[in-house]
């Protein structure tokens, strides 16, 4: 952890208070401080000087207004705002809780109700910001706080003045957006974003939230992406068989690659995810068919990898006793004809153990005890 820079701190001191760092992200670090005027705790989020360089001062209080207008109980929101010492910041309420993310890391998989009812939530907060023309960009776990159980959508500030920057961040070589939740058209740096990529994101947690991964997984940001831009994800009911058909629809549907095939708002992903509305339910219903298929095709690779595996132990089988045949020697059969003067009491052996016996080709007269 590294301390808050020191011109930060002293220009900042009659208003708060700054006390440690709580951790880093890829566009702005966070420190837990002290309002001083009404005596609370508070997050203090500071962007990153090559993302301050690049959006500008006046762009970010600009749009920083904009954000500060969402009032929505599954929002986040901004306490203040500025910028000092040529350095951004907004200040926001310090969450008594964990973020989704470190629920993941305990978890793995959550209860399927539980994942319905935060997908929801967060769909309702995305929805509304949509409505209010605010695209988030980057949702993802790490952003999605959890106080009480109830999911609250951080960082809508940096998204939209990140968002009016695009052009110069793509000069610059910054994005936006993280690569496990990222929609393939953000992820070929298409300039118009919609909310559609959004429910893409969403679609992803969902899905990592039921089965304790993301739809997609790589060793590198670009391995990651290239699976985004050609795979299907791996059905989830393959991977957890109480989930219900119709989820797997909707969150399929949330991940179909063009966003034309989505959904068209965060509100009807919501509506599908608790099963409501004809429409959704109906292209949902789609989708799951989709899935099912996918599903299927999963099923015949594992059978006729089964099927190849059964031959080739079959042939293994037939080989190891062609070999054990090969072992014994064959079975020979040796008459020997004797006069009329033996006789014999018991089935007659040539060797200790019986194992070479004599056979009579026919039955031979009584003898008399005499000879």
């Amino acid at each position: 952890m590294t301390p808050a820079p020191a011109r930060l701190t002293a220009a900042l001191s009659d208003r708060y208070t700054i006390e440690r760092e709580l951790g880093q992200g890829g566009m702005a670090t966070v420190y837990l401080a002290h309002d001083v005027k009404h005596d609370r705790k508070i997050a203090l989020k500071v962007l990153r000087p090559e993302l301050a360089a690049v959006i500008g001062a006046e762009r970010f209080l600009k749009e920083i207004k904009v954000t500060a207008n969402l009032q929505h109980p599954h929002i986040l929101g901004l306490i203040d705002s500025g910028e000092t010492e040529g350095m951004l910041w907004y200040a926001m309420p310090l969450v008594e809780g964990e973020s989704l993310r470190d629920r993941l890391q305990r978890e793995k998989q959550l209860p399927i109700n539980d994942a319905v009812r935060l997908a929801t939530e967060v769909a309702g907060a995305l929805d509304y910001a949509h409505r209010h023309g605010v695209i988030h960009r980057d949702i993802k776990p790490e952003n999605i706080l959890l106080h009480d159980g109830s999911a609250l959508v951080a960082d809508f500030g940096i998204a939209l003045a990140a968002s009016t920057a695009g052009t110069r961040m793509t000069e610059t070589g910054m994005s936006l957006g993280t690569p496990h939740y990222m929609s393939p058209e953000q992820a070929m740096g298409e300039r118009e974003i919609t909310a559609r990529s959004d429910v893409y994101a969403l679609g992803c947690i969902t899905y990592e939230m039921l089965v304790g991964e993301p739809p997609f997984t790589g060793p590198t940001a670009q391995a990651i992406i290239a699976r985004v831009m050609t795979e299907d994800p791996r059905p989830l009911t393959l991977q957890r068989k109480s989930i219900p058909p119709e989820l797997e629809g909707a969150v399929f549907m949330a991940l179909e690659k063009l966003p034309a095939d989505r959904f068209a708002s965060a509100a009807q992903f919501a509506d599908a995810l608790s099963g409501n509305g004809a429409t959704v339910a109906t292209r949902a219903g789609a989708t799951s068919a989709a899935a099912m298929r996918i599903g299927a095709s999963w099923r015949r690779r594992f059978l006729a990898a089964s099927a190849v595996a059964a031959v080739a132990l079959g042939l293994a089988g037939w080989a190891w006793m062609r070999a054990q045949a090969a072992a014994v020697p064959p079975f020979e059969q040796h008459y020997l004809v004797l006069g009329d003067s033996v006789q014999f009491q018991a089935q007659p052996a040539l060797s200790p153990d019986g194992s070479l016996r004599l056979r009579r080709r026919f039955a031979l007269p009584a003898l008399d005890q005499a000879t």
